[in-house]
């Protein structure tokens, strides 16, 4: 995949990502908003449906005591009445008909102590309204009377009327009682707290009834008026449907119950985003890492590519040479070119056995035998591997061996192979002449193994990618030091075997200090 095509596939990636949070965020605000509306609207059905229910409760007592009142035989005060009558004579039937229609007002006059609305006492009108039919037979005459033949009469409240005329009487009278009279703290609360339920808020609430933007009596005890937040509406309306009172309620915890309402949707919608954003670093991880195997490996077969053309070349001109008539008779010369063509195939081996050591350790299947040893006798062994080659550059290798403890459970071959790893290395990345250092030393149950050297050094970039396989710091076709990045790779699995550990310390152009710590043996 080309570099162009790798960021435009990242960025179209990541542009789409950030679409899709964006529009989560959207969904959910507007969700929320929506919320906020239904709650508003939810809220002003209630509380008007709780002035309605005080309005009601009020007139509905009221009237009550009114008509036990009056039924309890109390007689009126006074009486009009008015009376309109309809005489018809009904020849074919030799009949007279009357017809009557009054109208009775009676004038009540009622103690108001018992209404504790601030009165000595009020006057009250009660309507009613009497119907009569009356039919005379012609044809009996009885002293110059006619004779009453058939008699029909209906008396009747005139309820709608006199409900209307009630409670229009009533608002004007109520009017100006004081507010707490009228309705109690506990009977509002329990008002709203039935219709908010009812209307599915089911959260703390705090009320109050205010009188042209005063507070009254009739509030609970944590009301706080915020214009921003708190919901009201007009209660005991007058005959104009105006009113000086209002009911407001609050809700301390509106934010959060609104969030509630939709909190599942909220969960599952950062759970969802959440796997994709995991889904899409993991992608992007993914595509970064294998391009840099990629390239990695493709530095790799590049060196492994070189690394075999001189070994090869060797063994071709060897082998020409000993074709050679003048040579193939000359025994020293023919056996001089067969060690050469042996070494060579050694060190291709030994290039191949390298590969496959780290493949096998990847899947487990290098068996490691461990056993008692002590750490300074492989130390070493390890440095005259390297002596000869350190001398030859004017270098030096200086142990300085200070742990009074260095057994170890190691596997003396591969432990070898880790130090002498580290200390060619050490050779290698020196321009100068190697300078090796090598210290142990007792930290508590283990042993610490240090290796310094005043080579190039490293940056820290490198530091963190040193032991990773098939990586080095010279990339591509270039050899001025030659490997294949398998080295530190194949040192951190053996030490990683032996439950130690192993880390780096180096600063560009002034060396490197490899530190390994290993567990003592008793």
């Amino acid at each position: 995949m080309g570099k162009k095509l790798f960021i435009l596939l990242v960025v179209l990636m990541s542009l789409s990502l950030i679409g899709i949070i964006f529009v989560q965020a959207y969904f959910i605000n507007n969700t929320l908003q929506n919320e906020e509306k239904n709650f508003t609207l939810n809220v002003k059905r209630s509380l008007s449906s709780v002035s309605k229910a005080i309005e009601d409760k009020e007139f509905e007592v009221y009237s009550k005591k009114l008509q036990n009142l009056i039924e309890s035989g109390v007689d009126p005060d006074s009486t009009a009445i008015r009376q309109v009558f309809i005489l018809e004579q009904d020849d074919l039937s030799n009949e007279t008909r009357i017809y009557g229609n009054a109208i009775s007002e009676e004038n009540f006059k009622v103690p108001s102590l018992f209404f504790d609305i601030g009165l000595d006492s009020f006057k009250l009108s009660r309507v009613k309204n009497t119907r009569i039919t009356e039919t005379y037979d012609n044809n009996n005459i009885d002293g110059g009377f006619i004779s009453l033949q058939k008699s029909i009469k209906n008396i009747s409240n005139l309820t709608y009327l006199e409900k209307a005329q009630f409670e229009s009487i009533t608002r004007d009278q109520f009017k100006n009682i004081p507010i707490y009279k009228r309705v109690s703290i506990d009977e509002v609360s329990y008002l709203l707290e039935k219709q908010l339920d009812y209307n599915g808020i089911n959260t703390n609430f705090e009320f109050a009834i205010y009188d042209r933007d005063l507070s009254t009596k009739v509030q609970s005890g944590n009301f706080d008026l915020n214009p921003d937040s708190t919901i009201g509406v007009p209660v005991f309306l007058d005959n104009n449907k105006e009113s000086d009172y209002k009911l407001y309620v609050d809700f301390p915890q509106r934010g959060k119950f609104l969030l509630s309402s939709i909190l599942g949707m909220i969960v599952l919608s950062i759970l969802f985003t959440s796997i994709i954003i995991i889904a899409y670093t993991s992608a992007i991880y993914q595509l970064i890492k294998q391009r840099q195997i990629s390239q990695i490996k493709t530095d790799f077969i590049n060196n492994m590519t070189h690394e075999f053309k001189t070994p090869i070349a060797t063994i071709n001109l060897a082998l020409d040479s000993i074709k050679n008539p003048k040579i193939i008779g000359d025994q020293e010369k023919v056996m001089r070119y067969l060690k050469m063509i042996k070494d060579e195939n050694k060190r291709m081996h030994a290039q191949v056995e390298n590969v496959l050591r780290i493949s096998k350790l990847e899947k487990n299947e290098l068996n490691i035998s461990k056993e008692r040893v002590k750490l300074h006798d492989l130390l070493e062994d390890a440095v005259t591997h390297i002596e000869l080659i350190v001398e030859d550059k004017k270098g030096y290798v200086k142990t300085h061996l200070e742990a009074e403890k260095s057994s170890v459970l190691a596997n003396d071959t591969h432990f070898t192979n880790v130090i002498v790893n580290i200390l060619d290395n050490a050779v290698k990345y020196s321009d100068d002449a190697p300078k090796i250092d090598v210290y142990t030393e007792n930290v508590g149950n283990s042993i610490l193994l240090k290796i310094a050297d005043q080579g190039n050094g490293m940056s820290k970039q490198v530091q963190k990618k040193v032991f990773e396989k098939f990586y080095r710091e010279h990339t591509g076709n270039v050899h001025n030091v030659k490997g294949h990045g398998l080295g530190l790779a194949y040192v951190k699995r053996i030490v990683d075997d032996h439950q130690g550990h192993i880390s780096v310390e180096s600063e560009k152009g002034k060396g490197s200090v490899f530190t390994i710590k290993l567990p003592l043996i008793s």
